[in-house]
């Protein structure tokens, strides 16, 4: 089987080198097994990204020695595919609608004993879970925004036990539940970054997904949502993530480890290289 990698930015800022770290290491593992390098643009929150951004990236990312397959995925132009998958799930009962606000959220949780944490903080307490089908249509008719949200626990008896296989950490039991019923899609959102990245993946046959360890836990709710959908479940390989002298690891705010910077202060592609070396 070929090997499939792939690097998806979202284009929010200029690349930093943990940004580099995370492309170069998706390209060396599709390079050494001669396999494919895909880029794809991860640009579903039209609020935060720019197009000035999308542009930045590439030709940093080129700049830096990296060669990619064409067309490049734009996740904006693909709408149609996330929209057939929270279809699917919906038809199974899977998906509710969610009317809780951020902060009314966070104050139910806040008054409850011993609200359970998850990998992204406190879990969401499952208000509208017990909500009526009358109850969902009434709100729906008057207007009231919402969320789609999967029920996961639903969705997990409906699915035999699932594992996935990680190069670092060896096979691994997909648990779900740590995460709640995670949100699916919001009206300024229509999908989330679970939903959206798992169908990506399967449409562009990417066989290796590698990304850096803070999305470990994420891969639970990503196996999931494979099961549920029917979709091929790829290998995975969570890297370390870089970090600076003081041991906090790069990012957007950044400016003068961003690659742009690092050009402009009159560095080498080689030099930028061996300082994102893995």
């Amino acid at each position: 089987m070929t090997v499939v990698t792939r690097f998806a930015p979202s284009p929010t800022g200029l690349l930093h080198l943990g940004h580099a770290h995370a492309a170069l290491f998706a390209e060396r593992r599709a390079r050494e097994a001669g396999g494919r390098f895909l880029l794809r643009i991860e640009d579903i929150d039209r609020t935060r990204c720019r197009s000035t951004f999308e542009a930045a990236l590439s030709e940093d990312l080129a700049w830096l020695g990296l060669s990619w397959e064409t067309p490049v995925r734009r996740q904006s132009e693909h709408m149609d595919d996330y929209t057939r998958a929270l279809a699917r799930l919906e038809a199974g009962g899977l998906v509710y609608p969610c009317f809780c606000t951020r902060r009314a959220i966070a104050a139910e949780i806040a008054a409850a004993a011993a609200a359970p944490h998850g990998p992204d903080g406190p879990v969401y307490p499952g208000t509208c879970r017990a909500l009526t089908e009358a109850e969902r249509r009434a709100r729906i008719a008057a207007e009231i925004p919402y969320a789609l949200r999967l029920d996961v626990a639903r969705a997990s008896r409906w699915a035999e036990p699932l594992a996935w296989t990680d190069r670092e950490r060896g096979e691994q039991a997909a648990r779900p539940e740590i995460f709640g019923d995670v949100v699916l899609a919001r009206k300024e959102t229509p999908a989330s970054y679970h939903l959206a990245v798992t169908v990506d993946d399967a449409l562009q046959g990417v066989t290796l997904v590698t990304r850096g360890e803070d999305l470990f836990a994420a891969t639970h709710v990503h196996r999931l949502l494979q099961a549920l959908l029917g979709l091929p479940t790829p290998e995975y390989h969570h890297h370390r993530l870089l970090a600076g002298g003081d041991g906090r690891r790069f990012a957007k705010r950044d400016k003068s480890l961003t690659l742009r910077a690092l050009r402009e202060s009159g560095r080498a592609p080689a030099e930028v290289r061996a300082l994102a070396e893995f």
